[in-house]
């Protein structure tokens, strides 16, 4: 894992010469049998240097909690390893959904990182990390909470827990995803 995040490193300097991306590695079990792929890292991940640790964090352990799974038993890491930016109309930087490009430039890190990992099941929180891995135009509203196969592995798409701070609507949806996969879990282990 250290090799391939110095590989990261050299890689995305070289790429952004002046820009000062800030990576942020994914933490936690490895081997683990449980992976979680956000997104990409927010403002308090990339001052952090950890994944999930901002709002949605503290969302996604919320609910990480209604599963009874611990979160010291998984892998946690995003699609994309650096916090992707824009300047708002009132001159702050501001979080912005990742980019084609950008996601198309770490994903061979992402299939490492997972290689090294070796999850029985992959969970993707939100349309990001779900389209990058089956590669085709799924829609998390149409799959989330259903099983699918990725690589040889159970896939398990979630709405992203920062989803749920912008629409309350879908926290029971959620919840009830999050519970089926912790006893789903407990039932195969």
């Amino acid at each position: 894992m250290e090799k391939l995040r110095r590989e990261m490193t050299a890689f995305f300097q070289k790429l952004y010469v002046g820009e000062q991306k800030i990576l942020v590695f994914g933490e936690g079990k490895t081997p683990a049998r449980v992976a979680l792929i956000g997104e990409a890292p927010g403002e308090q991940e990339a001052l952090l240097g950890r994944p999930f640790v901002g709002r949605a964090g503290k969302n996604l352990d919320e609910f990480l909690a209604l599963s009874g799974i611990s979160r010291a038993e998984l892998y946690i890491t995003n699609t994309v390893k650096f916090r992707p930016v824009k300047t708002s109309a009132a001159g702050n930087t501001v979080n912005r959904a990742p980019s084609q490009e950008e996601i198309r430039l770490c994903l061979p890190f992402l299939k490492r990182e997972l290689a090294l990992v070796n999850p029985e099941v992959i969970v993707t929180l939100g349309n990001v990390p779900l389209k990058a891995l089956l590669g085709r135009q799924a829609i998390i509203g149409e799959v989330h909470g259903q099983w699918l196969a990725w690589e040889g592995k159970r896939l398990y798409p979630l709405y992203h827990p920062a989803a749920v701070i912008y629409n309350r609507a879908l926290r029971p949806a959620y919840e009830d995803d999050v519970r089926r996969l912790g006893e789903a879990l407990r039932d195969k282990a």
